[in-house]
């Protein structure tokens, strides 16, 4: 058991981090009460956790480096509960977004590449197969938990009370920080390249932000943004600039790497199909969950009215089967390969899409729903079982922490784009829908349709429809036209939630694209692990099981490829000293 140690603590960041994301996502109506605002803004804040983690994770990975990854991490979550303790008492919204979406987040960018890092520096051959896989079922498990234990928190007391609970949390984990072995020193630190940490944090934060907005803004056709470009709206020119910032940042890494300075991430790892591949389903994994995250409460708590603990009640099925399957389907990996066990997860998303499409009705049918639900969570649970083992075997020790902010920039980039578009195309779909029910709707008059479209010029918000009947009968609309308007408005609700979840399904079947890399049954995940490759170590990890090639150039499998290969260790020689199967390295 005492091996075993550093594993709680490190895996209790981990559920920590899960935890809070699935609070906030069935406290949303609470939430539009508790700070008198809309679910727009609540979608921002939400977001804006996603997108500060996304455009900080490569820093932060980065910052392990050269301060050392156990001093980082608990720096980190010192951070982390700062934030959790402002967001406990946050008085407005804005406060709640500073405690949450920044503070927490940069906590959260400083602790998960450390502790994917310190996960890989703990544990050897099959041990750290185990220690990924209870990482990975730790992470259903805070999906498990979070919204059943958040609804009834949310109900019967406070939200706010999660939060505090964290700070506890926290404190605990800062107390058993001897469990966690303190990493070999290395005979050379990396420096900050703080010119690629501002490009790339403002190139994601820049698309990320025009995704947001694109809701509230318009796509193309301005709707009410705070300036246009030429006539039309910012949504484009804003996420176009975010991709020009990102082609800058790349040019500026390889003019860094051809001097021989250390860049912020090393380009060459992108060359490696299986690093890559891991890295894009990750990405396709988090936007489509959390899409249908920010999608499903909506369907629950606005239309049909449910409180939070009724709302974690109806997602329970999908935590648990997610768990399930992330902790038992870490063995097939090795059997079945990574590849096909991700393609299988991919199917059985697609079938709960399709299964979810059919029940979103004004009437919830409980066990169509449920069925749903639970298919949903067996496929996330699949992909959940093999990728972070995937990413982190595809790189040798020293690169552990770099690869780790990378991993983590997926998930949450992935996250951020899935709460923004999504819910941008839910509001999109809602408006597109409304006006075109009641430009339809013979009940109504002209004068109801023109204030109608004159509050939609204002923008319009997933709202209950009793909202929407009040502000009929406040407009002076006579009875039965404020009913053909709520019942609208009704209408275009669900037709706007199917758009957001049929989106999803589009995502899904756009992921098989990305999954080629994969290692497949009887393959070494890279030459990282498995492999002496480019900076690898003869023995463990890869997906094929323990104890892979020892081919120098990483050529075995499919992530070790010519660019990282003999060139590429020397080069590593070179900047950042010995490589890990040298003496005075972080090898094992």
């Amino acid at each position: 058991m005492k091996k075993w140690r550093a594993l709680i603590v490190l895996g209790t960041a981990q559920f920590l981090m899960v935890l809070d994301t699935a609070v906030m996502n069935v406290s949303i109506s609470q939430l539009v009460e508790d700070f008198d605002t809309e679910v727009t803004a609540i979608q921002a804040v939400i977001t804006l956790y996603a997108l500060v983690m996304a455009a900080f994770m490569i820093i932060g990975g980065r910052i392990g480096d050269i301060l050392g990854r156990r001093r980082v991490f608990l720096i980190g979550m010192s951070v982390y509960g700062l934030g959790s303790a402002l967001t406990a008492v946050a008085p407005q919204l804005w406060v709640l977004a500073l405690g949450w979406s920044v503070i927490e987040g940069l906590g959260a960018a400083l602790v998960l590449p450390s502790m994917a890092a310190l996960v890989a520096e703990s544990y050897r051959g099959r041990d750290r197969s185990v220690a990924y896989g209870v990482v990975g079922g730790l992470a259903g498990a805070g999906i498990a938990v979070g919204p059943l234990l958040g609804g009834w928190v949310t109900t019967y007391l406070t939200w706010r009370l999660v939060f505090a609970g964290e700070v506890v949390v926290v404190l605990a984990v800062l107390l058993a920080r001897r469990a966690i072995p303190e990493p070999a020193p290395v005979s050379r630190r990396p420096g900050l390249d703080v010119v690629g940490a501002v490009l790339s944090a403002v190139g994601l934060g820049l698309g990320v932000l025009g995704v947001l907005q694109s809701g509230t803004w318009g796509w193309v056709e301005p709707r009410n943004p705070p300036f246009t470009v030429f006539g039309f709206a910012p949504t484009l020119f804003v996420v176009g600039a975010g991709v020009v910032v990102l082609f800058l940042f790349r040019a500026w890494e390889e003019r860094r790497e051809a001097g021989g300075a250390d860049p912020l991430v090393h380009l060459a790892l992108f060359h490696r199909p299986t690093l890559r591949s891991g890295l894009m389903t990750l990405l396709s994994q988090n936007l489509i969950l959390l899409g249908l995250f920010f999608t499903i409460p909506l369907y629950l708590q606005v239309v049909q009215g449910l409180d939070a603990f009724e709302t974690g009640l109806r997602l329970l099925p999908v935590s648990v089967t997610m768990l399930a399957a992330s902790l038992g389907a870490a063995k097939l990996g090795r059997r079945l390969g990574p590849r096909r066990i991700v393609r299988t997860a991919l199917v059985l998303l697609l079938a709960a899409i399709a299964w979810l499409l059919g029940t979103i009705d004004p009437v919830i049918d409980d066990a169509q729903f449920f069925g749903a639900m639970a298919l949903l969570g067996l496929g996330m649970g699949l992909l959940a079982s093999q990728l972070g083992n995937v990413v982190q075997s595809s790189v040798g020790e020293r690169e552990r922490s770099e690869v780790g902010g990378l991993q983590f920039t997926a998930q949450n980039l992935g996250s951020a784009l899935g709460t923004a578009l999504i819910g941008s195309l839910l509001i999109g779909a809602l408006a597109q829908a409304f006006t075109t029910q009641v430009a339809d709707d013979p009940r109504l008059s002209d004068e109801a349709r023109r204030q109608t479209s004159v509050a939609l010029e204002a923008g319009i918000s997933f709202v209950p429809t009793d909202e929407v009947h009040a502000a009929a009968e406040d407009a002076g609309l006579p009875p039965q036209e404020v009913d053909a308007v709520t019942e609208s408005y009704a209408s275009a609700q669900l037709d706007g939630l199917k758009a957001a979840i049929l989106a999803t399904g589009g995502i899904t079947l756009a992921s098989f694209l990305v999954t080629r890399g994969l290692p497949g049954a009887g393959e070494a995940a890279t030459g990282a692990d498995g492999a002496t490759g480019a900076s690898g170590t003869a023995g463990t990890g890869g997906a094929a099981g323990t104890g892979g090639a020892t081919d120098a150039g990483g050529a075995t499998g499919t992530g070790g490829g010519a660019a990282d290969g003999a060139a590429g260790a020397a080069r590593r020689r070179d900047t950042e000293g010995p490589a890990p199967s040298e003496p005075g390295s972080e090898g094992p």
